[in-house]
This record gives C-alpha cells, structure tokens and sequence, in this order.
C-alpha cells in the first residue's frame, strides 16, 4: 500500500510514516517508479507503536521491543514482561519526582528558591 493509504488507514501523516521509516520502525520497499510501498501489516503495527507510545513507551523502547515481541514465542507473557519493567520505571520517576516536591515545599516562603534559609546547599 502506498504512503498515503497507510497514512489514511493509521491516522498519522506522511511525515511521520517517512520519519518512522527513516528510524527503522516501519519497513516498506520503492517501487519502480520512487513510490514508498508498505505491506498490510503495517496498520496492525503502527496501531502497536501508537498505543505503545500512549504507555509511555519512547520510540527506541518500541524499536528494541517490537523485534522482542516478534521472537517471543508467549507474546501475551512478553507483553507482561515488558510492563512490569515499565511499571518499576514508572514507580522509580514517581519517586524521584516526590522527592523533588519536597524539595520545592521546603523552599516555598523562603524568598530565594536557590537556597532555604538558614542552610546552605
């Protein structure tokens, strides 16, 4: 299928189908004529490589995965695989981010946001 019925089917621009493309994530072929053409399964994969992206997911990760996922011979056990790890660092950035609110709660009223009164840093 063409670029522009790709770009129809998914929803995404052709911007981002050749940008996509150009980093490995989506694979088609030239055609004779210059024209990019890609196979049907294509939709089904940059459906994946958008919800992926919705979970947090950055474009390496799903890179990287995408092949994971497509040895996997349990593709449900290897999902689950990959969102525990997601889920540990989710759980490690929600913690780094709550110690930095305390961080900031510490220095509301302070009248320098560079330093709490009374010590330095």
């Amino acid at each position: 299928m063409l670029i522009g019925e790709l770009a129809a089917q998914t929803g995404m621009s052709r911007d981002t189908l050749r940008f996509y493309e150009k980093v490995g994530l989506l694979a088609g072929r030239r055609l004779s004529n210059g024209y990019r053409d890609f196979p049907p399964e294509a939709v089904a994969w940059l459906q994946y490589v958008r919800t992926a992206q919705t979970l947090g997911f950055s474009l390496a990760e799903i890179a990287r995965t995408g092949e994971e996922l497509r040895r996997a011979p349990d593709v449900a056990e290897a999902l689950s695989s990959l969102f525990e790890e997601k889920i540990q660092l989710v759980d490690a950035r929600m913690a780094e981010l709550s110690a930095l609110r305390a961080e900031l709660s510490e220095r509301v009223g302070t009248g320098c946001p560079l330093r709490v009164s009374g010590r330095p840093r």
